[in-house]
């Protein structure tokens, strides 16, 4: 790992610090603040989340047909990116926010997946794949700095200040990006041809990008609504910002561990793993409703939503080298379908029941529904190899 590939890989980071830490899951902590002074329902804020990942949804789908001018393009989405994060600050129509919120998930989706590409594939041209996990601490790094920073300014500039400081922040980490790729050049993509061996929906794949998209529906409804659950919760109130804080330390060291597991043990089985931890986190505070509780929960929470999607996208590449902007572009495309849904049905369940015990209830069980999922797929790949082999020994003799 030689200084300009560090410089490399810090710049990757940062980005994803900016599309999914700051632009994505700043909302979190800044929701309640924005429910009370404006006075938005639940239902409300579930719908300004639903746009913005509507937006991720178009972004990852775009992603997957580029092959062309990628840092360029890249380069103009976080562009945009940080403008719409500026101008969230300036603003109080619903309807401004729900286009800036689109935009924001549009570009976001788009600088998940060419970054993750583009650092992916130079990583594995210079033989420093295992370094491949620390790019996605930059989620974990973003909550974090979004978990800190909102409370601190919001307390002397309100929210609107908080969104405009978090965008210059954004801004500066993308001249600091600039600066670090200034000398790396990134070649075409080439559009393989329609194979047998270039088809991702072959094997176990299928199976992990339905489990990945359920994921995708049952964190997002932790992810958007922790905090605010946390400060409804009359005892717990001056503890939701720090959940926040501790959801984005748990991510930042997260993703290179699991890693570093996936390459000792089996990557579906670390899977299982992230997936029932994933579970009993997101339930925790439907049992008890204590500080430790809550912190314990998100905890977990930030330990394996991140875990997931290191685990997911760098098993999808593994199985398919060549085509790791494909492989990550169909992955976060279901990953999004799943974040649309959630914040809406997790809306009406709290509407109706008139408990946040009921979007959480229903986001475990999305969750280990992902897991009973991707157990059937592994099963039933290796029972289809297990014949395949056999009826080719067969063969032979």
């Amino acid at each position: 790992m030689t200084r300009q590939h560090a410089g490399v890989l810090f710049g990757g980071i940062l980005f994803l610090v900016v599309a999914m830490g700051i632009s994505r899951f700043a909302f979190t902590p800044l929701l309640p603040f924005m429910r009370i002074d404006e006075k938005l329902s639940f239902e409300a804020g579930g719908w300004l989340a639903s746009s913005n990942y509507i937006g991720y949804f178009i972004g990852a789908l775009g992603a997957a047909f580029i092959y062309k001018r990628k840092k360029e393009l890249l380069l103009g989405n976080v562009v945009l990116n940080v403008a719409a994060i500026i101008f969230m600050g300036f603003t109080h129509s619903f309807a401004l926010w729900m286009i800036l919120r689109l935009i924001a998930g549009v570009t976001s989706g788009f600088i998940f997946v060419l970054t993750s590409s583009l650092i992916m594939d130079y990583l594995a041209q210079h033989n420093l794949t295992r370094w491949s996990g620390y790019l996605f601490s930059g989620i974990g790094l973003g909550i974090a700095i979004s978990g800190l920073f909102v409370p601190s300014i919001e307390a002397f500039y309100s929210w609107e200040g908080t969104w405009i400081g978090l965008g210059l922040l954004s801004g500066l980490f993308l001249c600091t990006t600039l600066f670090l790729w200034r000398r790396i050049s990134v070649q075409d993509g080439e559009k393989l041809p329609k194979t047998d061996d270039t088809n991702i929906w072959r094997g176990i794949m299928p199976w992990l990008i339905a489990a990945y998209g359920l994921e995708g529906l049952g964190y997002i409804i932790t992810g958007t609504f922790l905090v605010d659950i946390i400060y409804n919760i009359e005892n717990l109130r001056a503890y939701a910002s720090y959940s926040w804080v501790v959801v984005g330390l748990a991510a930042i060291p997260s993703a290179p561990i699991w890693m570093a597991l996936m390459s000792r043990f089996k990557p579906v089985t670390i899977m299982y793993v992230a997936y029932i931890l994933q579970v009993f986190g997101i339930l925790l505070p439907v049992l008890t409703q204590t500080v430790w509780s809550v912190l314990l929960s998100a905890f977990l929470f930030g330990m394996t939503f991140v875990g997931l999607v290191t685990l997911s996208t760098g098993y999808g590449r593994q199985l398919f080298p060549k085509q790791s902007g494909v492989v990550v572009s169909v992955l976060t495309t279901f990953y999004a379908i799943g974040q649309i849904i959630g914040p809406v049905i997790a809306s009406i369940l709290e509407g109706y029941f008139k408990s946040f015990k009921a979007p959480l209830i229903f986001a475990g069980s999305i969750v280990a529904f992902a897991l009973i999922i991707l157990f059937i797929g592994q099963v039933l790949t290796q029972r289809k190899a297990v014949l395949l082999n056999c009826q080719q020994s067969e063969h032979m003799s």
